[in-house]
């Protein structure tokens, strides 16, 4: 029992940390968190599957030299303001010092209607995927994210008390049964 107790603290604990640090991460980034030039992206259209489902998390590389990419890429390019798109580039177009890219969802029946300038490219999909996480990641960095860091600190609690009120109830045990017993000795000794 002692080992189960262990491991669903364990648990609790490992998650509450997570939590908090996805929140912190993705709060202090203002958006997707970045590792080592390896940025997280949350995919909200299906235009990529089945390869890419809705709501997954890619890892996508940073862009450096916007210009090398090549058919069959996945890029990540920057569409409008605060709009990103993941799609495969089906031609790239050369001319002179500019490079433009012709792009396709896999799950579009066709192309999408301007080519990506290759300054508009953020970065190239790595093949990481890791599918729905991305649900979860976009409640994370919202305004009610901070939430999440809640219900695992609650289950936290929560066991704790279990586990404090299991410990009392063992002790208030053999103290009932202590002072029936003295309760027993004094009645034969006055007897």
């Amino acid at each position: 029992m002692k080992w189960v107790n262990n491991i669903i603290t364990a648990i609790l604990m490992t998650l509450l940390v997570c939590l908090a640090f996805i929140v912190v991460v993705s709060k202090a980034s203002g958006g997707e968190p970045q590792f080592f030039g390896y940025q997280l992206k949350t995919v909200l259209s299906g235009s990529m599957e089945p390869g890419i489902q809705t709501g997954s998390i890619i890892a996508v590389k940073i862009a450096e030299d916007k210009t090398n990419y090549k058919e069959g890429d996945v890029i990540t390019f920057q569409e409008a303001e605060d709009m990103l798109i993941t799609h495969r580039i089906t031609e790239v177009v050369k001319s002179g010092d500019s490079v433009l890219y012709r792009t396709k969802g896999d799950n579009n029946n066709a192309e999408d209607m301007n080519p990506v300038m290759a300054e508009n490219v953020v970065a190239q999909y790595t093949g990481f995927t890791l599918p729905y996480v991305g649900y979860f990641n976009n409640f994370a960095s919202s305004k009610n994210g901070a939430f999440l860091l809640i219900i695992p600190g609650l289950l936290l609690l929560l066991y704790s008390a279990f586990t404090l009120w299991k410990a009392i109830s063992l002790i208030e045990i053999p103290q009932r049964k202590q002072a029936e017993v003295i309760a027993e000795d004094t009645g034969k000794s006055t007897s």
